[in-house]
């Protein structure tokens, strides 16, 4: 979406902080490989905002551009970062601003037209819907269109997940103050008529995606800077712990692996690399034989933009600076 001129600000001194971090920062295209990440490697892709995982074919990733380039969903092979398949939608007019993407149990694409330029400018947005494909390849398919409006008016919002299980949509707001709140759709949308989104939970961060763990048990909320995990307790999240995602000029797309072993960070910005950290325990299969992560392992403290662990002094130093610039921006558009 266009970016208010403190964001902006803020996306170039995070890219300057992300190019703070030395050489023993820097990850190797094998080891990135190795590691679950990937970089996109599709020039049309500038801007990527959203991220999920397939459900239907293993390795692969649906993400899109920004603004009103929504209408085009690329498939990404997770393992080449190439994108293997283009879906142009079909019957849902011209995208606004489209800020994220999530695959259901009905086995159907979630793509959230959900981004307010105007801050809470216009009264409703849209969510479009299409069937994951059987085969991956260039097709234009034709979308359901749902309407969304919220309880309590109109707002800014990049973040939005479906229960894998249940399959209702979730949507987190993107509040100038930082304290992101969560949205429950109906149980079903319904296409012919309007879908009201009322407030559930506070989640306490300036969301930028949110992405439900395979097995529902987990809600990851990232933003910038900071992010938080849920416990989702049959719909009555609790935080669990907070998340420090990975430093990048515009982090906005988060996703679990398919087998919830792994988090996945993605930025805007051509050639854009996705992060791939370990899953916080308790979030995949055999989350229950395995450590928690490290710091080096991109746990909560001291991590690098890829995760590896090693910021030099230089980089500690600037990304104190980004704290202070973006707390200060946050008091000043609060008052």
């Amino acid at each position: 979406m266009r970016r208010s001129l403190a964001s902006r600000v803020g996306a170039v001194v995070l890219a300057a902080a992300c190019g703070a971090v030395g050489p023993a920062g820097a990850v190797p295209a094998a080891a990135e490989e190795a590691d679950g990440g990937f970089t996109l490697q599709d020039p049309r892709i500038t801007e990527s905002s959203g991220l999920a995982a397939s459900r239907r074919h293993p390795g692969i990733y649906w993400t899109h551009n920004d603004s009103d380039d929504g209408s085009r969903v690329f498939a990404v092979d997770g393992r080449t970062g190439r994108t293997v398949a283009t879906v142009t939608l079909a019957g849902v007019g011209q995208a606004r601003d489209v800020e994220a993407v999530s695959v259901g149990p009905d086995g159907r694409v979630y793509v959230g037209d959900i981004g307010d330029n105007f801050d809470g400018g216009w009264d409703h947005v849209w969510i479009y819907a299409f069937p994951e494909p059987k085969e991956l390849r260039d097709a234009t398919v034709r979308a359901t269109q749902y309407v969304v409006r919220y309880e309590g008016g109109a707002r800014d919002a990049e973040s939005l997940a479906v229960h894998p299980r249940t399959g209702r949509v979730y949507i987190v707001d993107k509040r100038r103050d930082g304290d992101g709140r969560l949205f429950a759709g109906p149980e079903r949308l319904s296409a012919s008529g309007v879908n009201v989104f009322r407030p559930v939970a506070e989640v306490g961060v300036w969301a930028t995606d949110a992405a439900f763990s395979p097995d529902g048990s987990l809600l990851a909320v990232r933003g910038y800077l900071e992010g938080v995990l849920l416990d989702w307790n049959e719909g009555r999240p609790e935080e669990r712990e907070r998340l420090s995602p990975p430093f990048q000029g515009q982090g906005e797309s988060l996703a679990f692996t398919a087998d919830g072993t792994r988090l996945l960070f993605g930025s805007e910005g051509e050639r854009s690399r996705v992060v791939a950290r370990p899953a916080p325990t308790g979030s995949g299969p055999d989350a229950s034989r395995r450590p928690a992560p490290s710091p080096a392992e991109g746990g909560p403290a001291g991590s690098a933009p890829d995760g590896s662990g090693e910021v030099t002094l230089g980089g500690v130093a600037l990304i104190a600076v980004v704290v202070g610039l973006w707390a200060a921006a946050r008091r000043r558009r609060t008052t």
